[in-house]
């Protein structure tokens, strides 16, 4: 029995979700869209990406079970975070959570290297994008955020890429779209 790959669902869910909140961190819109971004990253972002990670685990992908329910788990907190408690903390403390998640796309990073070249560009696009994001709350530098937002831009769009060239790939039985060998 052969089972569906559950990867491209898991980066459309993040792909949309970071595409949409990196729109509002780049200024083309604003803080009246986060609701969408919200619902986003309940649904697609949060849901689809932990769905998809709990379905890598029959498949024995560990890499792809702890990424896609540890992001799954990263846009539930972020909605939660934002929808309910986000006035009461301070920005330097949600630089430290945004730089830990940094850390941890680091490593993640480290370990897609051993797998296909559009990965190992998302976790690397990624991993930066968390530390400017991070560094933009913990030193006050709108700037930072800035730069954050637009590799959030790249991040999703090199997601969208991996996520299509999975599903044209596999449906055509051929590389149509090429993802770079390991």
């Amino acid at each position: 029995m052969k089972l569906a790959n559950p990867a491209p669902l898991g980066l459309t869910g993040f792909a949309l979700t970071t595409w949409m909140l990196s729109m509002v961190n780049v200024g083309w819109f604003t803080g009246a869209s986060v609701p969408l971004v919200l619902a986003s990253a309940f649904a697609f972002g949060g849901t689809a990406q932990f769905f998809a990670g709990l379905m890598e685990m029959p498949r024995g992908n560990t890499f792809g079970f702890v990424a896609f329910c540890s992001y799954g788990a990263f846009w539930w907190t972020f909605a939660l975070f934002v929808q309910f408690f986000a006035a009461n903390v301070p920005a330097a403390f949600v630089g430290w959570w945004l730089v830990m998640w940094g850390v941890f796309t680091f490593y993640m990073w480290i370990g897609s290297l051993a797998l296909n070249r559009t990965l190992q560009l998302i976790f690397l696009a990624l991993w930066i994008t968390f530390f400017l994001l991070g560094a933009k709350d913990m030193l006050g530098m709108p700037g930072l955020g800035l730069a954050g937002g637009y590799m959030g831009l790249v991040t999703a769009v090199l997601a969208f890429y991996l996520a299509a060239a999975e599903i044209i790939n596999e449906a055509h039985g051929r590389t149509v779209l090429p993802i770079g060998a390991a």
